[in-house]
């Protein structure tokens, strides 16, 4: 036990020391968009690019990882529609925001800084992989099955190009696409070009748990913390539990493998959940709050996710 804290104590410092250097006006909270901005516009695409390009890309595409985590996903996303609907009597449309909030998983901002401190560079292949389809797969069905269940939603053909817009003009897509390129074309980086993108890299981390850590002193507890707290639970514990069961269980992916992909389902919700609910004006405060429940709740559970993985 000593040692998992030792593994995850650094990453939420970090994110206390965001926090605290906010709520204390020690860092300007206007900031926090523009460090976040550079995390996911800049430092993360060359994290992404570089760490293709240098390793075995083709080993890292698992279906027996990928399957799991996403097929979890997507169930969670429905457990969580449903429960919205019959239990806390919400509209399609809000149900379909609810459920999102517990599908979404924090991969950059929190998920990277934990696989690489739990379990290093060797990592970090399986991980981009996940991470290189999770915006395309989950907004895509997210916006979809929204135009499908409201009752006021678009035509779906204007709700595809608009779900491959926001895809195709996201920095992290056109990082993994342009490492996929070099990896695939053999392209050797001279010694400026990697001492660049290797200090670009280094700078995710820090940047990205400080940047969520001060972003979390905008987002209240509301009158939907019932709600907020079931999505924080089925994307903290239900998500790497199907994910867990899947690849262990039924496809008997070895543990040294299997974990990586059990342990980024274990992150909580990210950002992209409050976007999601704001462009549709659906369950706003349940995002927000259900990013800052599973935030502050992931510091137990993705302890207790480590140990499992340890036995």
């Amino acid at each position: 036990m000593l040692a998992i804290l030792t593994v995850i104590a650094p990453v939420f410092a970090l994110m206390a020391l965001g926090y605290g250097a906010v709520r204390f006006r020690l860092y300007p909270a206007e900031g926090i968009k523009s460090l976040i901005a550079f995390v996911n516009n800049f430092a993360t695409p060359c994290l992404l690019f570089y760490s293709l390009v240098t390793s075995d890309f083709s080993a890292a595409f698992n279906p027996a990882i990928l399957g799991p985590f996403y097929l979890g996903a997507l169930i969670c996303f429905a457990i969580g529609i449903v429960i919205a609907l019959k239990l806390f009597r919400n509209t399609p449309g809000e149900a379909v925001s609810v459920g999102f909030s517990g599908t979404f998983t924090n991969t950059v901002l929190i998920g990277l800084p934990i696989m690489s401190r739990a379990y290093g560079a060797e990592a970090l292949p399986v991980t981009l992989s996940i991470i290189g389809v999770h915006g395309a797969i989950l907004l895509t069905v997210g916006m979809v099955t929204m135009e499908l269940m409201r009752r006021d939603g678009a035509p779906l053909g204007k709700t595809l190009v608009t779900a491959v817009r926001r895809v195709a003009s996201n920095p992290l897509i056109w990082g993994i696409a342009a490492g996929m390129i070099g990896y695939f074309s053999g392209l050797k980086l001279i010694e400026p070009a990697e001492a660049f993108l290797v200090m670009m890299s280094s700078a995710v981390v820090p940047a990205a748990l400080f940047g969520i850590g001060g972003a979390l002193n905008e987002f209240k507890l509301s009158d939907n913390w019932k709600q907020a707290l079931v999505a924080s639970g089925i994307k903290l514990i239900v998500h790497p539990a199907i994910a867990y069961v899947l690849m262990i269980w039924v496809l008997r992916v070895p543990m040294d493998i299997a974990r990586y992909g059990i342990l980024l389902a274990a992150m909580p919700a990210g950002v992209n959940v409050y976007v999601f609910a704001t462009y549709y004006n659906r369950s706003v405060s349940v995002a927000a709050n259900t990013i800052l429940i599973a935030t502050i709740a992931s510091a137990v559970t993705i302890s207790g996710w480590l140990y499992i993985l340890t036995l």
